[in-house]
Formats: C-alpha cells, structure tokens, sequence
C-alpha cells in the first residue's frame, strides 16, 4: 500500500528536495506551503499524478489538520529559520516554528508517524574540543533554539516520532537560500572576489541538502528510527569559518 505522505513548507529550501525524492518514489504526497517567496520550486513536480499541491499557511489550523487526518507520515518543515530572521519578527517566528508545530503534535493519531527537524545549534558552542552527540547537554544561545528545544521535548513525548538535529545546510535547490554559510561563502568569492570573515575560528557542522532529504527517506522507510533523536551532519566537516574559507 503507497503510503501517504503530508509535509508543510514542502516548496522551501529542504522541502523542494525532498518533495521530489518522494514523488520520484510514487509516495502520495500533499504539500502546504503559503509561498511567501513567490518560489517555483515545485513548478516541475507538477506532472507527478501522485501531487496534492495546497496554497496555504501553517497557521490555518482547520486546513493542516484536515490535510493531515488521511496521512501515515507528517513532516514538518514549514519555519523561519535562522537566529536572525527569528529576532526580526518574534510574534510570527513563536506562531510559525511553535505553535503551529504545537497543533501538529497534539492532532496527529497514534499510528501516524512524524519526523521532525530540529537544529544542531541548540548544542550552542559545545566543549573545548567542538564535538557533541546526542547525548550531550542542550546549551542554545539564541531563541531560534530555544524553541526548537521545548518543540523537541514535547514532541518526543508522542508515538512515532523522529527528531533530526540538523547541522548547517549548504547546496543548491530549486528554492535556492544564499544566506546559508557554505552558499554565502561560494557566492561572495566567486562574485566579490573575497570573504569577509566574522568570529572566523567558530566551528559548525555541515550537511548537504540532498544528504537531509535522503536521511528523511532512510527515517520514513526504517521503523528503527521511531522515537529517537539523531544528528544530521557529516563527521569530517568540523571546521572553522577560516577553515571552510
């Protein structure tokens, strides 16, 4: 039986991926997305018989929840994200990346799977030596993370349910971001001809936006990724702004 999958924010950056990946797959998937950046990511994925494309926003409670009643897999990407467009608008960020998560949580059915992003940053600087497993303690230093951090203890309380810590993504997608670290990197030194470097010994991880959309798959296909929590990142991409540079 071809499992039916419902994502929010699945034309975003990750989303516009992962939609395709799914499709290509011939899962059944819905989309919600409100299309705040007037983006054609899943202009091409129009073909696909397999499709249910909705205009519409997360904070539309009466509509996500009846999209998601028929589903067996809820995956949440709709979010501001980012400290800094966080701190922009922090009544819209708490109603977006919280509340509307909030409403997914408590609606979804005991038998529907979900599988969350959440974020490698609420390690904050993690220990001397930069390196942190999913054991480590929770130190955010900006309240992009601190969000992510309640949503995440509340949303492993429930059935089902997946968490994935991802590090900083970088790569191209239909919905391009160039504010990301690698892809402003890349952009800036072959535009401008050089970087200008901020807090450049700050060490991040990296994941590539294909890699997430794939461990996305590896979770919807692999009931032993039900109820834990993993970190998404690649293990020799601890390095400095310098580094990276």
């Amino acid at each position: 039986m071809t499992k039916k999958i419902f994502i929010t924010g699945g034309a975003g950056y990750i989303g516009s991926v992962l939609t395709k990946k799914l499709l290509e797959k011939n899962y059944e998937v819905t989309v919600l997305d409100n299309f705040f950046y007037d983006q054609q990511s899943l202009l091409d994925c129009t073909v696909y018989k397999n499709l249910k494309l909705i205009n519409g926003d997360v904070r539309d409670y009466h509509l996500v929840n009846k999209l998601m009643k028929d589903s067996d897999i809820i995956i949440p990407l709709a979010s501001l994200v980012g400290a800094p467009i966080c701190k922009k608008y922090p009544i819209l960020s708490h109603e977006i990346n919280f509340d509307s998560a909030i409403n997914i949580i408590e609606n979804k059915s005991s038998n529907q799977k979900i599988i969350m992003p959440t974020t490698n940053s609420a390690y904050g600087t993690g220990n001397k030596d930069n390196y942190c497993n999913e054991e480590s303690k929770l130190n955010p230093i900006s309240e992009y993370a601190e969000q992510k951090i309640e949503l995440e203890k509340i949303f492993m309380k429930k059935e089902l349910s997946t968490s994935l810590r991802l590090a900083t993504v970088f790569g191209p997608s239909p919905r391009m971001r160039l504010d990301l670290l690698v892809n402003d990197f890349t952009y800036r030194a072959f535009k401008d001809q050089f970087i200008v470097l901020y807090e450049s010994s700050f060490k991040r991880n990296y994941i590539h936006v294909h890699d997430i959309a794939n461990v996305f798959l590896f979770c919807i296909e692999e009931d032993k990724t039900n109820n834990e929590i993993f970190n998404v990142g690649l293990s020799d991409t601890n390095i400095s702004k310098l580094e990276l540079c």
